[in-house]
Parts: C-alpha cells; sequence; structure tokens
C-alpha cells in the first residue's frame, strides 16, 4: 500500500484510478495472490489494471521505471491478477 501514492503521484494518475488500484490490491492480497511477491510489483500490476478500467493508461514501461520494477514483473503480476481476480479487461 506505501508504494501506491508515490508510484502514481509519479505517473500523475487521477484519484479514481488510484482508487480503484487500492481497491485491487486490497482484493489480491484477500485472495493471496500477493503472498510472496514483490510489493511495489504488485503495486505496478494494480495500477496498470485500474488505468484500463477507467481510462487513464500508462505503459507498462511508463509503470516499470516509476515503481523501479522490470516491464515483465508489471506483466507478470498482471497476468497473475487479471487471472485470479477475475477481471475482464475486453471492451
Amino acid at each position: 500500500k506505501g508504494f501506491l501514492p508515490r508510484i502514481s503521484s509519479d505517473l500523475r494518475l487521477s484519484g479514481t484510478t488510484v482508487t480503484r488500484a487500492a481497491e485491487i490490491i486490497t482484493e489480491a492480497r484477500g485472495k493471496g495472490l500477493t503472498a510472496g511477491k514483490d510489493p511495489s510489483g504488485i503495486a505496478a500490476a494494480a495500477i496498470y489494471i485500474a488505468g484500463i478500467i477507467e481510462d487513464d493508461r500508462r505503459t507498462q514501461r511508463e509503470i516499470a521505471d516509476a515503481a523501479n520494477v522490470t516491464e515483465v514483473t508489471v506483466r507478470n503480476r498482471y497476468k497473475d491478477m487479471v487471472k485470479g481476480l477475475d477481471i475482464s479487461l475486453m471492451p
């Protein structure tokens, strides 16, 4: 949770996107998807998903840079969370 405010302010995300990302993290934590994973990677993936949902998108590269993780980490956590939380991102 501590990573979310810093990363989202670096990316200048909207409040709704940040709120949505926080909800995604909470839900992922509740389902045990975050256990043993790097918190900044979790935050990065949640921001990426929230950005898509709220139409406040940033690239995986931008998010990875802001979170100090690799794009691969963002992608892997993103896949885990979309699948584990059954999030549909199709229009």
